[in-house]
């Protein structure tokens, strides 16, 4: 017979974790407030070097996109081919570029496009994923053979090869405008990679489902969209949460890689990738176009990284 102390906890939205801990009176706070696994993991994540200095770097990151004027008061576009590929001076602190413009006007403002298509590609691909994969686990069945075989499907193509496809398609119709650019990798990028967040979400709603806090649920009359939005959705968060982030900086990374292949961003857009693309025929003359733009890429890609590692090792108890 379900507890009705776990049974009401499951009709608030609550977890089977936090359940327990009222039954059994643990897990209580300095006011007697249950502590749950996101206060725990803020606590230990708070204690971490790694995640404080990570933090800094991505918060600073954003100020500058969302900022860019407070940094730099050049135009990023303006171009004097008299100046080109001159080093850095006092004038501009990176030097320019082959057009003369100046490199470190054109990281400043790269950072808001580079930093649209990761946030932008790794939301689009975690909400799909996690939907479809929190669908797959909790139905099972016939619905989860048939979800699981169209993400196999997708998973089975090629990167690379998909995104080239994908991004020459929109660029035969004529896409010209900055956020149109930016949203067409981003469709690309998130097309291409909700397979491997759907099976993340699975996996999570399977072992979510077998919970006590859901068959309390159920057995109190809730419906499926609620037991799914409402009880599973918030504990299986934890694992899709540290991919996410993880899966930010790949982002970052994959589109200048698709802008040094040609088929990425392109001007009117500034990123990184356009910078290190337009970079590549001059690394021997003038390595200064290269390595500004490609040190910053670096940076912000390990952040993420660093950021997605001690958010890992918090969320999971194992690894504390």
């Amino acid at each position: 017979m379900t507890d009705p102390t776990i049974a009401a906890q499951a009709d608030s939205g609550g977890s089977y974790v936090t359940a327990l801990e009222h039954a059994d009176g643990g897990g209580t706070g300095k006011k007697g407030k249950p502590r749950s696994l996101w206060s725990d993991a803020w606590g230990d994540l708070r204690r971490r070097p790694l995640f404080i200095i990570a933090s800094v770097i991505i918060l600073f990151l954003i100020v500058v996109a969302v900022f860019p004027e407070w940094f730099t008061s050049a135009d990023p576009n303006h171009r004097d081919l008299s100046r080109s590929r001159q080093t850095p001076s006092s004038d501009a602190l990176f030097g320019y570029d082959v057009q003369g413009q100046d490199i470190f006007a054109r990281a400043v403002y790269g950072t808001r496009w580079s930093l649209l298509v990761g946030v932008g590609a790794a939301v689009f691909t975690v909400v799909i994923g996690a939907v479809i994969g929190l669908l797959a686990g909790y139905f099972g069945g016939a619905v989860d053979g048939f979800l699981s075989r169209v993400a196999e499907v997708f998973f089975g193509l090629p990167f690379v090869l998909g995104a080239i496809i994908i991004l020459n398609a929109f660029r035969s119709s004529g896409v010209d405008s900055a956020f149109a650019l930016v949203m067409m990798v981003v469709f690309a990028l998130s097309l291409l990679s909700w397979p491997v967040a759907m099976r993340i979400m699975r996996s999570a709603a399977i072992s979510a489902k077998q919970q006590d806090y859901v068959k309390a649920a159920r057995a109190l009359g809730a419906s499926a969209w609620r037991i799914i939005f409402r009880h599973m959705l918030p504990n299986c968060l934890a694992p899709i949460l540290v991919y996410a982030t993880i899966l930010l900086g790949s982002f970052i990374a994959v589109e200048a890689t698709l802008s040094f292949l040609g088929i990425g961003l392109r001007d009117p857009a500034v990123s990184w990738g356009v910078m290190i693309s337009d970079a590549r025929n001059y690394i021997r003359v003038a390595p200064h176009l290269l390595l500004f733009p490609a040190g910053i890429l670096t940076i912000t890609v390990l952040a993420f990284v660093m950021l997605g590692d001690a958010v890992r090792d918090a969320l999971d108890p194992k690894l504390r």
